[in-house]
């Protein structure tokens, strides 16, 4: 078992909030993870019967003779059980730590959570394995493996490349066809294994609907609705665009990116390293895992931090501009071995207009160094583990 590096930001939330929610896509490792860090609380499981048929039956009894440090994992399942919370949480007041939710659907999908549990429970989004974690365990492993194999523990951990590509499709199957009528969600499957075939091959980009829709035959509502559908599962994210009043045009649609590259690489039939290694999508493969990287570790160190990239309509770009609360951090991402200072255009206009002094490059090597003008080349191993990095002049 890889040990998760998120036992320190549930415990803070733990007390801190009557309840802890923890979100993140299916198969990440929520439970794993949550077992380990409470290992002396209850634990019910809501998608097996025996669990979840005495809260149906008689919710409020169920609750008080459970007690208190209880797990709910699959929260969603019994979605009577929040309101009964709320009521359980109130009575018990001042008293944190009391509960763990686990789910793998946000709270603009489970409307209870959101409705009955507002300002009960904080949220920690677990995403599937982080590099630090993975370097920890098992230094081995390079950072190419894991952006190749995905953070999903089976699909990483998988015995060859043909075990992977199995899981994986076995986990796109139950995602369309359990997961969502699970959730209420009516979808067609046949149009949503496109539209997430489609997003693929336009990883990184930014978002164009009516494109996606006229390709797919039907309305952009349609494509609106399904995307949304995916980034509130956890599975793709939308980055949305910086804005600033500094007399340019800017890009007002966001980007959308796969939050697992392992998933991307699926979609995209990317089998092996070697096969990656020469596919047109690399560049923006490397792109995307190192922004989801990223975006966790900040939210790790920096919780509350805000996400953005930045964009002219001229097309002078930054790929990801962290806004900590004490300042913003441009970062441009080069899938190089050794990049220059001509690969900085659009950063050093972006630090510019934005009045920043200094910038950073993230890239696959192993020596952190000067590209002059306040900006850093840093490798990708040193940024994600943890960014203090960023931090340093």
């Amino acid at each position: 078992m890889i040990p998760r590096h998120f036992h320190a930001r549930l415990r803070d939330l733990l007390n801190q909030f009557p309840a802890v929610t923890v979100l993140g896509p299916r198969q990440c490792g929520k439970t794993t993870f949550v077992r380990d860090a409470l290992r002396d609380w209850t634990y019910l499981d809501l998608e097996r019967p025996s669990d979840a048929a005495p809260l149906h039956a008689d919710p409020e009894a169920r609750i008080e003779s459970l007690g208190e440090a209880v797990i709910f994992d699959e929260a969603q399942r019994v979605p009577e059980l929040f309101a009964v919370l709320r009521g359980a949480i109130d009575q018990g007041r001042p008293r944190n730590g009391r509960y763990a939710l686990l789910g793998s659907a946000s709270p603009a999908l489970v409307k209870q959570i959101s409705e009955s549990l507002a300002g009960r429970t904080a949220f920690l989004d677990l995403p599937p394995f982080r590099w630090d974690e993975v370097a920890a365990e098992s230094p081995a492993h390079s950072l190419g493996t894991l952006r190749l194999r995905g953070g999903f523990s089976d699909a990483f951990l998988a015995a060859d490349d043909t075990a992977r590509q199995d899981w994986m499709e076995a986990y796109t199957c139950a995602f369309i066809e359990r997961d969502l009528p699970a959730l209420g969600i009516d979808v067609s499957a046949v149009q949503m294994r496109k539209l997430w075939t489609m997003l693929a091959h336009n990883n990184g980009s930014v978002w164009n609907a009516s494109q996606l829709a006229a390709s797919l035959g039907v309305s952009y509502h349609t494509v609106n609705r399904y995307l949304d559908i995916l980034e509130q599962t956890f599975l793709v994210r939308r980055l949305p665009p910086y804005f600033a009043n500094i007399g340019k045009r800017l890009v007002k649609s966001p980007k959308v990116y796969f939050r697992d590259t392992g998933l991307l690489h699926y979609f995209l039939g990317i089998r092996s390293n070697e096969h990656l290694q020469t596919h047109p999508a690399r560049g923006l493969s490397w792109e995307a895992f190192i922004v989801d990287q990223l975006i966790s570790a900040f939210q790790r160190v920096a919780p509350g931090s805000a996400f953005y990239f930045w964009r002219t309509a001229r097309g002078e770009e930054v790929d990801l501009i962290v806004d900590t609360g004490a300042g913003l951090l441009p970062i441009e991402i080069k899938l190089h071995s050794a990049p220059g200072a001509d690969g900085t255009i659009g950063l050093r206009r972006c630090m510019h207009d934005l009045g920043l002094k200094q910038g950073w490059l993230v890239y696959p090597g192993r020596e952190r160094y000067s590209l002059g003008n306040g900006v850093t080349a840093v490798p990708a191993t040193q940024a994600l583990s943890p960014p203090d990095v960023f931090s340093k002049d």
